[in-house]
């Protein structure tokens, strides 16, 4: 060993360093990425919008064109072959033609055209009704230009 000895060396921390202050470069670049942030959220943000929905239920009232109600016939067809509109009896059961049944119902239809109503008939045979009248019905309803038919096969519920 040498008899030399020394001692502790010790590094100064340079504290002379003047104070640098506040530095405005580094705000600049947070403002710029903020902005630069925004302005691309900016284009994602959807715009909300009224959807002209409508619920189930009650129609609204036009108080400009009252709502025309169609016109709802009701035609029975007999076992014996006889046919009524509304209770009222047509023709007789031996005619296919039904010349009358056919005149009232293009009246009908005529009247309900010229209100702008439709005109809807539900043929109520019954259960032993022989289906070359229903059709024979039908056949004056095509004449009529007549298409919202319905069918229900009457029977006696006690």
């Amino acid at each position: 060993m040498s008899g030399h000895t020394r001692g502790p060396k010790r590094r100064g921390i340079e504290t002379d360093s003047p104070n640098m202050g506040f530095q405005i470069a580094p705000m600049i670049d947070v403002v710029f990425v903020i902005m630069l942030f925004f302005m691309v959220m900016a284009g994602a943000v959807k715009v909300e919008r009224e959807l002209k929905t409508s619920l189930p239920g009650l129609a609204p009232a036009n108080l400009d064109k009252p709502q025309e109600m169609p016109d709802e016939i009701v035609v029975s067809v007999e076992e014996t072959g006889v046919v009524t509109l509304n209770e009222e009896e047509f023709d007789t059961p031996e005619n296919k033609e039904l010349p009358n049944f056919t005149s009232t119902l293009l009246l009908l239809k005529q009247e309900a055209d010229n209100r702008g109503a439709k005109v809807i008939v539900t043929i109520e045979a019954e259960e032993q009704a022989k289906y070359d009248r229903v059709i024979d019905v039908l056949n004056s309803m095509a004449k009529a230009k007549i298409s919202n038919v319905t069918f229900t096969v009457g029977s006696d519920v006690f």
